[in-house]
């Protein structure tokens, strides 16, 4: 008997510990292996992310890649390199996070966003318009290699 309740202490307590590993403030490695992205919890209670590290940085003649498609032109001459595009996700359950903004630099438009913890390693974020998930689509990311 003794044996059977070690077994399941142990099985309880291995357990806890995987799910608290479930968060979504680390960097996490975008679909394309191209970007970084750093989820943090920000000081409104929200989560938001910002590109921590691109595979190309800079443009062939060296200058750093700016946010050249931002609608707003003043935006344009920011670089991408640490730019700010995920904002204000917050936490409906221990794996969903809802009601965020997404912003692709690519092609300089923001979509409504949400994001699913599916293991301590891989995250899906939807990317949407119009307030309806189902007209979007899914970019499955990583947990990136410190």
């Amino acid at each position: 008997m003794k044996r059977h309740s070690l077994i399941v202490l142990i099985a309880v307590l291995f357990s806890l510990s995987a799910s608290a590993q479930l968060s979504l403030t680390k960097t996490w490695l975008n679909q394309e292996k191209d970007g970084k992205v750093k989820v943090f919890l920000g000081t409104d209670g929200k989560y938001h992310g910002q590109i921590i590290w691109l595979k190309e940085p800079n443009e062939k003649n060296g200058t750093p890649k700016l946010d050249k498609e931002n609608p707003d032109h003043e935006k344009r001459k920011r670089p991408v390199l640490n730019l700010q595009i995920l904002h204000g996700l917050e936490k409906k359950s221990e794996a969903e996070y809802i009601n965020g903004k997404i912003y692709d630099p690519k092609n300089g438009k923001t979509y409504d966003c949400k994001m699913t913890i599916i293991d301590a390693k891989h995250v899906n974020l939807r990317g949407y318009v119009l307030g309806m998930p189902f007209l979007g689509r899914t970019s499955s990311w990583t947990l990136a290699e410190d």
